[in-house]
């Protein structure tokens, strides 16, 4: 092994909040783990698509914000002292001679492992953008834009006139979360029926009735034009099935209209695929080549959920594992974090 290259036990594609929890977990059983992802920071999508967006189904936590809850992971994980190679994908996984993997990276990383997890999640992700004219000259970072297709602070968008195009989930969501910042909320959806949660539903039709919400239903209308000036939005034209258009003043844009998802180098492993996920046995969350696991929303199996608490439940599976063919002369005497304690934290 050359000097430059890194030696692990496992090699995590993917630094989500399960990707997280995997070092975690196999800390917890003496495995080291170095981790690559392609995003500039940890977290996945709940980092970079809505750190400020709560979560209630995470256990012990009746509510907490996406980047809080990535803030507690990588505590949790910190005692076991995980390598994050951030700002690269992995390109290559490739068998080795003392039957390990050796995985290399966009950047060049070289890494020696005994087994590969990959926690990627959808893949590389980016927004399905709506068709529209001059869109680029709007888009940016930061407040000044006028297109965002994800809400980092909530705060940019006080006293903002916003249109919220889409009928799923992520443009209900963020239009209750900023019902209570924004000067005015449009509403923009085709059609008056929601692919949402139906209480998600109902609190958005309540506050469309109230007169002293600033919640406006704009149906059945979609897209269909920008105007402002140098790359500052002042509104948006929104226009019917038949023609009628009508124009929507507005300070900045929030086309909802899901993501377009890529599993890149990924999809070229040679490992059974369903549906664009990782076809996995889901008893060890061990794909189709031994060695090579998948845990997430990647992980695909009969009665698959697609919850982050699902992926915590695999991370832990696939941990126990990856011990047992690493060590398979050496059989783990399992004891319950109570018992065994924490780096760091004590018994």
């Amino acid at each position: 092994m050359s000097d430059s290259r890194i030696e692990t036990d496992v090699v995590i594609v993917g630094a989500g909040p399960v990707g997280l929890f995997a070092v975690f977990e196999l800390g917890m059983l003496g495995l080291r783990a170095q981790l690559v992802d392609s995003l500039a920071g940890l977290g996945g999508q709940c980092q970079a698509l809505y750190p400020e967006k709560p979560i209630y189904d995470i256990p012990g936590y009746p509510k907490i914000l996406a980047g809080e809850l990535i803030e507690r992971l990588a505590e949790q994980a910190a005692p076991f002292q995980p390598g994050y190679h951030l700002e690269q994908r992995v390109e290559t996984v490739q068998p080795t001679e003392a039957g390990r993997w050796r995985v290399v990276s966009s950047a060049g990383t070289e890494i020696d492992c005994g087994a590969v997890i990959v926690a990627a999640g959808v893949g590389a992700f980016g927004p399905n953008r709506p068709p529209l004219d001059g869109l680029y000259d709007y888009e940016g970072q930061g407040p000044g834009a006028g297109v965002h297709y994800l809400v980092s602070r909530r705060e940019d968008f006080r006293d903002k006139r916003l249109v919220i195009a889409g009928g799923g989930d992520s443009a209900l969501d963020w239009t209750l979360s900023l019902s209570d910042l924004a000067a005015k909320i449009y509403v923009v959806h085709r059609r008056d029926k929601f692919r949402a949660a139906p209480e998600s539903v109902r609190e958005m039709r309540r506050l469309a009735d109230d007169p002293a919400s600033p919640v406006e239903l704009v149906v059945p209308y979609q897209l269909h034009g920008l105007s402002g000036e140098a790359g500052r939005l002042s509104g948006v034209d929104v226009a019917t099935l038949e023609g009628e258009v009508r124009r929507l003043e507005a300070d900045a844009l929030l086309p909802f209209f899901g993501l377009s998802m890529n599993l890149g180098p990924i999809a070229e492993w040679g490992l059974d695929l369903e549906r664009g996920s990782l076809k996995v046995d889901p008893a060890a969350c061990e794909t189709s080549t031994p060695g090579i696991y998948a845990i997430g929303d990647i992980a695909s199996y009969p009665g698959k959920l697609k919850l982050i608490l699902s992926g915590f439940s695999e991370a832990a599976l696939a941990a126990h594992a990856i011990y047992a063919r690493l060590n398979p002369d050496t059989p783990l005497h399992w004891e319950h974090s109570t018992t065994k304690g924490v780096p760091g934290f004590g018994a």
